[in-house]
Parts: C-alpha cells; sequence; structure tokens
C-alpha cells in the first residue's frame, strides 16, 4: 500500500502524532523532556511554524501545528533529528529513536482544532480510564500533568512563548470556558473525530476535503504528488538581508559584516540570515567575516538571551517586519 501523501501548503495546521521505536520510551527522564521542548521551540521559529498545542507521553508526543510556508516536512525533519542526536549522544545509545515517518494528518481548523486540541490535552488520562475512574481525580491529574500545553489554557500565569493560545480560546470564550470544555470531556467523554479522517490524511468536512482536493491536488487524486514548487515560501537573497538590517538598524552594511561590529546587532544579522536566506550557519560566518560556526552560535545565542530587553526586541521586530514585507507566504 502507498504511503499516505502529505498535502503541504501555506497556512495548513496539522495534528503531528511521532511514536518510539518498537513503542520504546522516548523520553528517559525530565532532562530527556526539557531538552525536547527547547528543540521545539528553536524548530518553531527557525521555521515559522506556530504551535497550538502539545503533549509528550511516555513513547510518542503529539503536536497541533499550523505552517505558514508550507513547510511541515522541513520543520519535522530539523526537529527530529535534533531530538534524537541529543537522545543518543545523552545516553550513549544509537539508531532509529522514532518507529518510521512520524504521522500527519491535514486539520479542518474551523471545524476541528477545538475538539482535536481537547484530545491532546486529555491524553495523560486517556489510558487510565480504568485505573482512575473518579472524574475530579481524573482532572486533577491532567490539570497538573507537567509536560503538555493545557495548563497555559487554564491559567494565563502558565503560557509559554512559544505557543499561541487565543485562537482556540477565542473559539470558546476564554479560559474558563476551556476549562469547563476539558472537564466535560472528562465526566461525557468525547466525541471520536478521527472517525471523520478521510484518505487517511485529511481530517475534515466533505467540503474542506474538496477544496483541498481541487487547489492543491494534481488532476484532483490524493495519491499524486501536489507541485509545490509555487507554495513554499520565498527564500531572501543573504545580500538583501544584509542590506534590510542595515536599512532598519541605521547602521552600514560593512559594521555588520566585520569583526569590529556591535555583537548583538551582529547576533540579528546572523539570526536573520538563518531564518530567511536558508544557509547553514557556516555559510553565514563567512558573510560576517570569516568567524566560524561557533562563532554563529555564540551571537545568536548571545541575542536570545538578551532579546527580552525592550530596545533590542524592538531593533528585532524592525528588521523581521521589513523582511516579512519581501517574503512570499
Amino acid at each position: 500500500m502507498a504511503r499516505p501523501l502529505r498535502i503541504q501548503y501555506p497556512g495548513a495546521f496539522y495534528h503531528i502524532i511521532c511514536r518510539g521505536n518498537k513503542y520504546r520510551k522516548i523520553y528517559r527522564d525530565d532532562d530527556d523532556r526539557s531538552r525536547f521542548i527547547q528543540l521545539l521551540g528553536e524548530s518553531l521559529e527557525i521555521y515559522r511554524v506556530i504551535l497550538y498545542a502539545y503533549v509528550l507521553m511516555e513513547n510518542h508526543f503529539h503536536l497541533v501545528v499550523q505552517t505558514l510556508r508550507a513547510n511541515l516536512s522541513e520543520f519535522m525533519r530539523r526537529f527530529n533529528i535534533c531530538y534524537t542526536g541529543w537522545f543518543n549522544y545523552h545516553h550513549h545509545t544509537c539508531g532509529h529513536l522514532y518507529q518510521g515517518r512520524y504521522k500527519a494528518l491535514l486539520i479542518d481548523a474551523d471545524n476541528y482544532l477545538l475538539e482535536l486540541s481537547r484530545y491532546v490535552h486529555l491524553n495523560p488520562v486517556g489510558h487510565r480510564k480504568s485505573k482512575m475512574r473518579n472524574p475530579q481525580a481524573r482532572w486533577q491529574y491532567v490539570k497538573m500533568y507537567p509536560w503538555s500545553s493545557l495548563t497555559g489554557y487554564i491559567d494565563r500565569k502558565d503560557t509559554a512563548d512559544f505557543l499561541e493560545y487565543d485562537t482556540i480560546l477565542d473559539m470558546i470564550g476564554g479560559r474558563r470556558a476551556y476549562q469547563r470544555f476539558v472537564i466535560d470531556g472528562i465526566k461525557h467523554g468525547c466525541d471520536d473525530i478521527f472517525e471523520d479522517v478521510q484518505y487517511q490524511t485529511i481530517l475534515g468536512n466533505d467540503n474542506f476535503v474538496a477544496l483541498v482536493k481541487s487547489k492543491y491536488l494534481e488532476k484532483g487524486s490524493l495519491r499524486e504528488q501536489p507541485d509545490y514548487r509555487t507554495m513554499i515560501a520565498k527564500v531572501i537573497a543573504p545580500e538583501i538581508v544584509i542590506a534590510c538590517c542595515a536599512e532598519a538598524l541605521g547602521v552600514s552594511q560593512a559594521k555588520l559584516t566585520t569583526h569590529s561590529g556591535n555583537s548583538i546587532i551582529r547576533g540579528i544579522v546572523a539570526d536573520m540570515l538563518y531564518k530567511y536566506s536558508g544557509i547553514s550557519q557556516s555559510a553565514i560566518g563567512r558573510i560576517l567575516g570569516g568567524i566560524g560556526y561557533t562563532g554563529v552560535t555564540m551571537l545568536r545565542a548571545r541575542l536570545h538571551k538578551k532579546k527580552k530587553n525592550h530596545e533590542i526586541h524592538k531593533n528585532y521586530e524592525r528588521v523581521e517586519q521589513r523582511l516579512e514585507k519581501i517574503c512570499v507566504l
């Protein structure tokens, strides 16, 4: 049987599931989980992917994401490779961590995003039904579960910078309403939304499936590869990124590409080249005056540590806004 096609287009929503090889654990301790979250945040930023919900279980994880640039494959490739490398290095192991390729369902967000988020957030008690029959106990367990996005949905103080909450909260009327929605799912059960999956790849109603087939699939066949070249975001040439940075920051291009320049400003340039030009850190180092891979990593790390500074954050946003005008999303 042929593998289901990855349907990619700008603005698409996905439910992603990735399981451990032979259903083995993919986290051995909280250090693994913390590193997983850190690498997830980095990958989201690099590929301009929006995360709406997640949960980490022992042998698998769930993500609900939106790709602004039709780049789900690139995002997941980078993320899974980085975490597998960390896991193998940290635990002195080798080989595959995951069981085959991840599963990705294209989501009809208008009709399924809210219910899907509840399904993801209830995963920690999904397998505990027989052991934990009391709804209050199950709610307390899932509410306190530390490796899920639920906490930010029910308490503003627990929000994470790399998550988008408002889209789903607006669908139901805020955090209190969302909490009642989750509790109702615990008490009365939830509809099996996955009964509505069509062609193994799409969770949506008939109108949504018809629209996807007509707009993004050649000849209307879900087994035929669409031409993604016209859908992928525009990559900006490095010289244009440098020019935009110089103009937005009010400095000469020479100061951005020599060792004598301000390290935070050069960190902004390095970050923009990485995100918008799609070139390696080694190539960025050559552009920035011949520094090495490690030098570029340090520039970007120093920048991200200080991005909470109001002035630095403002400069970063000013550059990004100029570059976004050039991108084709």
